[in-house]
């Protein structure tokens, strides 16, 4: 929006300078305009003298010198143009500027901050893909907030984005989960059982088995693991959808592993790579050759059991993707993915595909944190936290900030007492709470009958106080975020913003009387809070939270 407009006064500036013979174009694309770091060097900062500088073997505060002679206009955007350091040029705006991004935000209302520069091209976000073994744990509901994010933030810049499960219901673990429940439910009916090395010992299991007799007694205690398997798992994946739709996620489609093998893919796979002499036979394994890819050694794809290896299904489903026609697929995994992604990309270039339209998002894993201690978690024996626990402890607009609080490869420690208590150090109260303020505002200035009229006719250059400035400039930074997070699909910025904007407006309410005894100021100043309201609660709505009218 306003840096925008500086950053083509720039430009304007850099070409009229080639047009003068200030120096060449060398520098086009390669100079920067950002916000500074520190206050009193201006609202941008460029470094083009220094490129310019270093291309043409010159004196870079010269150049800086005939970059601010070039910047001078009498239009009103530009208070002054400073030359600092070794030769940034710093770029002060006059202060009315500022107040411009009101008319924006209020004409666009919960539009403001979308844009439309993904035109259209198909996304798929493959997110979650937790096996159905058991419910949801806190680790799958990091992998689910952030892959939910990221979907909404490439949908506000104008991607068409498809939301897609891929569900594992094929192998080993699919087989014990079976055996698992079938050990149960005998278990229950007093008869004989054998509980499977390394099975689900769960409470969970417990459950579907009970659910099974009550349903039908033991008319299934001769049935195969197979029935078991099959009851086990409608049973957990209808909790893992609710468990979802409870945290506000829905998906477009659901991908089965099955269909891979029941359709002949695996082996069409493995036919193509063989062709390719990609493929070979030792150990009574079959080997893919991701050295030839770059890899320090190659990959077993199919066991000698016959039964092929994570990697083969995910090749063999990664084609799929592709031939679907999308222009972009993203992956969110478990960091517990590593080793296995560079021989999917390595399986998606041996068979002619373009790996680089494929983004892997690996998220690190998360510690719970109670009374300064870990909270432990085993999927395995069930002692785990689900996300339906943990939304029951701390809600959903919680959950969901705490996971976003992080990039995702960064290892994330939740909180739970901080998450709970209703205080300004716990950031998403603080942050809601904020939304709240400016809502009990509106509501005071409705009672008292005071009305802030157009924003056309108010005085807005009375907003002129350092953190009325410092919320603006927020403000009209605010849709430059947007597009920025959704490029580098990091959906923790938009948390990092609104705690910001969060931050500046409760020091200005902490320091300056909105409804007071002047009324064009009090106009002018419900105008603001009318607009650090909307940019609140698009930002948190962005983030798939709720934005309270009291707390």
């Amino acid at each position: 929006m306003i840096k925008s407009q500086v950053q083509q006064r720039l430009d304007s500036c850099f070409h009229r300078g080639i047009e003068q013979g200030y120096w060449s174009d060398a520098a086009q694309g390669r100079y920067t305009l950002e916000v500074p770091k520190r206050e009193g060097q201006g609202d941008f900062s460029t470094n083009l003298a220094m490129v310019v500088a270093g291309l043409e073997k010159r004196n870079p505060r010269e150049v800086a010198t005939e970059l601010v002679e070039l910047c001078h206009a009498d239009d009103g955007l530009l208070e002054r143009v400073e030359i600092a350091g070794p030769g940034f040029v710093n770029f002060f705006l006059n202060r009315a500027v500022w107040t411009s991004a009101l008319s924006e935000i209020f004409q666009q209302g919960d539009d403001f901050g979308r844009a439309e520069f993904g035109e259209g091209q198909k996304v798929l976000v493959e997110f979650v893909s937790a096996n159905p073994t058991g419910p949801l744990s806190v680790g799958h509901g990091r992998n689910a907030i952030l892959g939910d994010s990221i979907a909404r933030l490439l949908s506000a810049v104008g991607y068409d984005v498809r939301r897609e499960y891929y569900f594992n219901d094929a192998g080993r673990q699919m087989r014990v989960l079976g055996a698992s429940t079938k050990a149960r439910y005998r278990d229950l009916l007093g008869l004989e059982y054998e509980f499977p090395e390394d099975g689900y010992q769960g409470d969970y299991i417990y459950d579907i088995a009970r659910k099974l007799i009550e349903e039908s007694g033991d008319a299934h205690k001769d049935k195969d693991v197979l029935f078991f398997k099959e009851v086990a798992e409608k049973a957990i994946f209808a909790d893992i959808d609710a468990t979802l739709k409870r945290i506000g996620i829905t998906f477009d489609s659901y991908f089965n592993e099955h269909t891979l093998y029941e359709d002949g893919l695996i082996e069409d796979v493995v036919d193509r790579l063989r062709a390719k002499d990609l493929v070979y036979e030792k150990d009574d394994a079959t080997w893919f050759k991701t050295t030839d890819f770059g890899q320090e050694k190659d990959r077993v794809i199919i066991k000698n059991t016959g039964e092929p290896t994570y990697r083969l299904p995910d090749i063999a489903y990664h084609r799929e993707k592709f031939q679907r026609g999308f222009d972009w697929m993203i992956d969110i995994f478990g960091a517990d993915h590593i080793a296995t992604v560079p021989d999917v990309m390595s399986g998606i270039r041996a068979l002619g595909y373009d790996d680089s339209k494929v983004t892997v998002i690996l998220h690190q894993f998360v510690t719970l944190m109670r009374g300064g201690k870990q909270v432990k978690m085993s999927t395995r024996k069930a002692t785990f936290v689900t996300v339906d626990e943990l939304v029951d402890e701390v809600g959903v607009d919680a959950l969901r900030f705490y996971f976003l609080l992080r990039k995702p490869d960064s290892q994330l420690e939740f909180d739970l007492d901080l998450a709970t208590s209703q205080s300004q150090e716990n950031p998403v109260y603080y942050v809601q709470y904020a939304h709240a303020r400016l809502c009990s505002i509106a509501r005071q200035a409705k009672e008292q009958q005071v009305s802030a009229g157009s924003v056309e006719e108010a005085e807005l250059l009375l907003l002129s106080r350092d953190e009325e400035i410092a919320l603006l400039k927020a403000m009209a930074d605010y849709p430059a975020m947007v597009a920025g997070a959704a490029r580098v699909l990091a959906p923790h910025r938009i948390i990092f913003f609104l705690m910001d904007l969060a931050g500046k407006f409760h020091r200005y309410y902490n320091k300056h009387k909105v409804l007071g005894d002047d009324p064009t100021l009090t106009r002018a100043r419900l105008h603001l809070c009318r607009a650090v309201m909307i940019v609140l609660r698009t930002g948190l709505h962005l983030a798939g939270m709720a934005a309270p009218e009291k707390m």
